[in-house]
């Protein structure tokens, strides 16, 4: 089978002749770590790795004010700047991770109804027609599995309105959270109409919504069902009618959501986080092949770069799979971090090639 044949197999939640592979990681370990430890210099993952999937862009300008980016403060370590959504954040300059909230000024519904008025027309300078085409002809070329990407509401109300202000308002305000929804809704859907046209589509797609925490979700399964999972169930259906599987990246201890992602169409389950308990055993005993699954090797314990450790924690988990006969694409529990050593990530995938068979 071809990369694209065999990732398409396993996200119709079919068994092909082997597992997936993918992987995300944290820019640290490509730029600043591998490299002394012998990573060639210019070589893209997915080629020195032979990954099955090919992340070929479709992300898009969804600020209201694309292009808006204002210094507020700065030193030698870090920026504050205020963006296109109105959040001013504090990013380090020399390192990876998740900024600081400093502030939002889109915290009243007030307020929002100036940042929605420019996301209801399509504006063709939002999307990068050019990139998107070449990206997705080189995948094909190569027979790799083509993949869009995109946050949705959830991770864009956190940027826009702050976890202080919309994490409230789900409950005491949900007709603005509603409305919020609903315009990006109909933003995606006019932009992505827009953008399969003039550059073609994709495979599938990669939604990406942090709904949980180390310790469990953001909000609760009845609230997000309520105010949330309506609009997540309109996207999938708008993908589905394009032809389009989608993967739910969710961060955190997403278990109790589960259900709800099988109710609206999501088509597999990644990175299932091992650091906040989810197992991707136990899932796959209790939902089956309702999902494809891709993640859940849990880096703390690949980040010891002890072999010993390393198969302890991939080895029963890749059996367990492939004795069940579930579809899963190999990958981290969420970004392989610059303390994983190279040689370990590379001892990690010949385990795959030992136990990742479903002949």
């Amino acid at each position: 089978m071809t990369s694209r044949d065999r990732i398409a197999a396993i996200l119709r939640r079919e068994v092909p002749d082997r597992m997936g592979l993918y992987e995300h990681f944290w820019p640290e370990t490509l730029n600043a770590e591998w490299p002394a430890q012998g990573y060639p210099s210019g070589v893209s993952p997915e080629v020195e790795f032979d990954y099955d999937i090919a992340g070929c862009g479709g992300w898009f300008a969804s600020e209201p004010f694309p292009g808006r980016y204002e210094v507020v403060a700065e030193t030698d370590e870090w920026r504050i700047a205020r963006d296109g959504r109105g959040a001013s954040l504090k990013h380090w300059k020399a390192k990876s991770g998740t900024p600081e909230h400093i502030g939002f000024d889109c915290d009243t519904p007030d307020k929002w109804r100036t940042y929605r008025e420019p996301l209801l027309e399509v504006n063709p300078s939002r999307l990068d027609f050019a990139g998107a085409r070449a990206a997705l002809q080189g995948a094909r070329e190569r027979g790799k599995y083509a993949v869009f990407g995109n946050l949705f509401v959830f991770e864009l109300l956190r940027a826009t309105l702050g976890d202080a202000n919309f994490l409230p308002a789900l409950l005491v305000e949900p007709d603005w959270i509603r409305d919020f929804c609903r315009v990006y809704l109909n933003h995606f859907r006019s932009h992505y109409d827009l953008l399969f046209r003039e550059a073609g589509k994709p495979d599938g797609m990669f939604i990406y919504e942090d709904f949980g925490f180390a310790n469990g979700l953001f909000c609760s399964p009845r609230t997000l069902a309520e105010v949330i999972m309506p609009y997540e169930k309109e996207l999938v259906g708008f993908f589905h009618d394009h032809g389009l599987p989608v993967v739910l990246h969710a961060c955190g201890d997403v278990r109790k959501a589960v259900p709800l992602f099988i109710e609206a169409g999501f088509d597999c389950l990644q990175p299932m986080e091992a650091k906040a308990g989810c197992d991707v055993v136990e899932l796959a005993r209790t939902y089956g092949t309702k999902l494809a699954y891709m993640g859940n090797m849990n880096v703390v314990a690949l980040s010891t770069n002890d072999r010993t450790v390393v198969e302890a924690e991939v080895a029963p988990k890749l059996a367990a799979l492939r004795d069940m006969r579930i579809p899963y694409v190999f990958h981290s529990d969420h970004s392989v971090p610059p303390d994983i050593r190279l040689d370990t990530y590379r001892y990690a995938l010949e385990l795959l090639r030992v136990h990742g068979s479903y002949a």
